[in-house]
């Protein structure tokens, strides 16, 4: 697996689209992380679309052309330095295809920030773009505008990568060991959704694999996992690290479950790393060459996420 093309780090006054295509945002949220990046002096602009909601399924954020057009143009509006999803929820699976990934390719790298349903599309920049890209906190996300730690890490990968390198999660190793590879990955239920679409990899083979999830029954996550593993996807990859499960079945169920379908790769696998649907959560560059630590709880970029 290679490293992918960093875009440039941002600085004080950038321009930064907030963008909706997933879920229906709650106003009182976006206007708090709206807020957080102000003080941060950075320029938010919102995009058309974020506060719609769809007029049959409420579980969207407006209609899948709306919503695909919005991250469209703001990733093609060269006033923008970065787009930073609102939240998750479900949707991108719907919108993704809607993109004109040609004009987005043409408008050249820039910031991209999000998680949880929007893996769909950390993998679609991945390899429709072949851009680094952040699984950090979303600015309409409970997490990010309560978390004094979620702020300071995401802004620090923003405006200062180079100091956050080194990202230790304080948590322990299911199975020990070091390992180098390229970082990827999201929430495990849509890396198995995405599975056989056009913008999904092929496999996780050479990569350092992140893995989180919310609210999932421990026979759901086993599916998950096990359908990976059938289709090959998991074949050579380097090292896995285990961020959230809130709201999953309990930690010794849900590990016991990591120890049977992963534990036999055999690659280092670190648990509790402090990524995701978390309180605090951590920004996880993906597209990276690092190296992980299992044991140490440690994931060591070779060069900062941005430029």
């Amino acid at each position: 697996m290679k490293e992918l093309l960093r875009p440039a780090r941002l600085a004080p006054g950038a321009r930064v689209a907030v963008v909706a295509p997933s879920g229906p945002v709650p106003e009182e949220r976006l206007q708090a992380g709206l807020d957080v990046l102000r003080g941060w002096d950075l320029d938010p602009v919102v995009a058309p679309h974020v506060l719609d909601r769809h007029g049959t399924f409420d579980y969207l954020a407006g209609a899948d052309a709306d919503r695909a057009a919005d991250l469209q143009s703001a990733w093609c509006d060269p006033a923008v330095d970065a787009v930073l999803c609102a939240r998750g929820g479900y949707g991108v699976q719907r919108m993704v295809d809607l993109l004109d990934w040609e004009a987005m390719r043409s408008a050249g790298p820039k910031v991209f920030v999000g998680f949880s349903d929007i893996t769909a599309l950390h993998e679609a920049f991945a390899t429709r773009l072949g851009l680094v890209t952040l699984h950090g906190p979303m600015a309409a996300g409970a997490d990010f505008v309560k978390s004094a730690r979620a702020q300071d890490h995401l802004k620090a990968t923003l405006f200062e990568p180079e100091t956050v390198r080194t990202i230790a999660s304080g948590g322990t190793a299911l199975v020990p060991g070091r390992a180098r590879g390229v970082t990827l990955g999201g929430c495990l239920a849509l890396l198995a959704a995405d599975l056989g679409t056009p913008c999904a990899r092929p496999s996780a083979a050479g990569g350092l694999l992140c893995l989180e999830d919310v609210g999932e029954e421990t026979y759901r996550l086993d599916r998950y996992l096990t359908q990976l593993l059938r289709a090959g996807w998991l074949d050579d990859v380097r090292g896995v690290l285990l961020g959230s499960w809130v709201d999953c079945e309990g930690g010794d169920r849900v590990r016991a479950l990591f120890a049977d379908r992963l534990g036999g790769l055999p690659v280092p696998v670190a648990e509790e790393f402090g990524f995701g649907h978390c309180e605090g959560a951590l920004t996880i560059p993906f597209g990276v060459a690092a190296e992980l630590d299992a044991e140490a709880g440690m994931l060591t970029l070779d060069e900062p996420a941005l430029r």
